[in-house]
């Protein structure tokens, strides 16, 4: 599991400013988290965000956590990535780029833009416009001695 690091790196000040520039409402439990989440560019369950919040004696409960996860996500903030039905990573990139998800360690890492082209999509259905594309690529450990060029 990452580890996060003091939220004491994102000045409060700094918090309040980024969460007025997306129309969000700065309540304290809104600013403990955005500072979590923008201490550095992360991947983050909020079971780590709530952790660490708990470790930092500010209290929130888990319907708290997900819902400012989520209003943070509707807004822009962060980005939800889904990478199975049970694990949802909340990224403090907004950027267009793509990630690994490491199978066995439960990873997500950045994939450098640039490293993959997306191209020949097809049209989106009738009455429906393109507004993102999420590749999530899945890999798994290499298991010693395998010979994985087969």
């Amino acid at each position: 599991m990452e580890t996060l690091e003091s939220k004491k790196d994102m000045p409060k000040y700094r918090a309040t400013e980024l969460l007025l520039k997306y129309g969000i409402t700065p309540t304290q439990q809104r600013i403990e988290i955005a500072n979590i989440l923008f201490a550095r560019p992360q991947h983050v369950s909020a079971e780590q965000v709530l952790a660490q919040l708990n470790c930092e004696q500010q209290k929130a409960s888990k319907a708290t956590m997900y819902n400012t996860l989520g209003l943070f996500a509707r807004k822009g903030l962060i980005r939800e990535i889904i990478v199975d039905p049970t694990k949802v990573f909340y990224d403090s990139n907004t950027n267009d780029h793509h990630h690994f998800y490491n199978v066995d360690t439960g990873e997500l890492s950045d994939i450098d833009e640039g490293h993959m082209l997306v191209s020949n999509l097809p049209a989106p259905p009738e009455g429906t416009v393109a507004e993102r594309v999420d590749i999530i690529y899945r890999v798994r450990n290499a298991e010693a001695g395998s010979d994985t060029s087969q």
